[in-house]
């Protein structure tokens, strides 16, 4: 058997290059950092730089390494079992996340189907117009949303204007404004993928059902929305997981009062200065994304084996 030639060695080489740089840029860029995010969880608030104990020293050896782990404990997961402050914000967190990717699946999926039974012609004008918002910064476009809530806003001048209420309403500081501020954000997150598939749909199959004697609505429900499920999953995905450690939102449409993770993680760590503490918040924070990653991987597997 002949060696392999340069050319069969130069193609193998590619191709572990472009398997490996996913990889290289997963472990620089979330296993590096989570790496360090944990062992800080599991250490102790100090005041020095960094402001926790204990610190590797690397110039103890087996000795060194030996103090250094036994000084690590479980004292902030235990903290986060036993406070309800933290309970509650997790809660809450993923209580936000799922009521705000309802409501972004029950107006995101019929405009995708309109967009996707639009004309060719204007279906990239359509998308381009789900993109423009975000030309404009995210910070801009939430404190939009507060001169439109607040008491002497846009909204309710419209609404006194049109007497369709009395005195204005105190929509600003809470729950509402944080769930309208969310789905407003991520409503592209769901659009688009929902777009990409329900587009790529044969078309001879709606038709079919027409034939058969369905009616639109039965057709959306029994044809259209079973084939567009993966857009409709990875839609849900894309916006649910980073809603679950939102801050910026609910910092500003949702008043002091409005408990989340990301604002706690932000209190722990720029307010208290625990960075223990804020770096367990953050691992709770992970766990409670990487739950639905770890259900939809395997609702794809099961999808694609009783698709074979």
């Amino acid at each position: 058997m002949s060696a392999p030639g340069p050319k069969g060695f130069g193609d193998r080489a590619l191709r572990g290059l472009v398997r490996g740089l996913p990889a290289l840029w997963l472990a620089l860029f979330f296993l590096v950092p989570f790496a360090v995010t944990l062992k800080i969880s599991f250490s102790s608030p100090a005041t020095a730089q960094p402001p926790y104990l204990p610190v590797i020293d690397w110039q103890g050896g087996l000795e060194g390494w030996r103090e250094f782990l036994e000084a690590l404990d479980f004292q902030n997961y235990e903290m986060l079992a036993s406070d309800t402050l933290y309970r509650d914000a997790a809660l809450s967190s993923l209580g936000y996340a799922l009521a705000a990717t309802a409501l972004l699946v029950l107006i995101g999926t019929p405009m995708a189907h309109a967009m996707a039974r639009a004309e060719r012609r204007f279906q990239p004008l359509l998308a381009a117009l789900v993109i423009v918002p975000f030309w404009t910064s995210f910070l801009i476009r939430v404190y939009a949303w507060i001169a439109i809530l607040k008491p002497e806003g846009l909204l309710n001048a419209a609404l006194l204007r049109l007497h369709l209420i009395g005195e204005p309403l105190q929509i600003l500081d809470t729950p509402l404004a944080v769930l309208i501020g969310l789905t407003y954000a991520y409503l592209p997150f769901m659009v688009l993928p929902l777009y990409a598939v329900m587009s790529r749909l044969d078309p001879a199959l709606p038709e079919a059902a027409a034939d058969l004697g369905a009616g639109r609505a039965r057709i959306f429900f029994t044809v259209t929305l079973p084939l567009a499920a993966p857009g409709l999953a990875a839609g849900a995905l894309l916006c649910f997981i980073p809603m679950v450690g939102e801050f910026i939102i609910p910092d500003l449409l949702g008043g002091s009062d409005t408990l989340m993770l990301g604002r706690v993680l932000w209190s722990e760590f720029f307010s208290n200065r625990d960075w223990p503490l804020a770096s367990a918040v953050a691992v709770l924070l992970l766990v409670l994304v990487v739950g639905p990653v770890v259900l939809f991987r395997e609702a794809e597997q099961r999808r694609e084996e009783a698709a074979r």
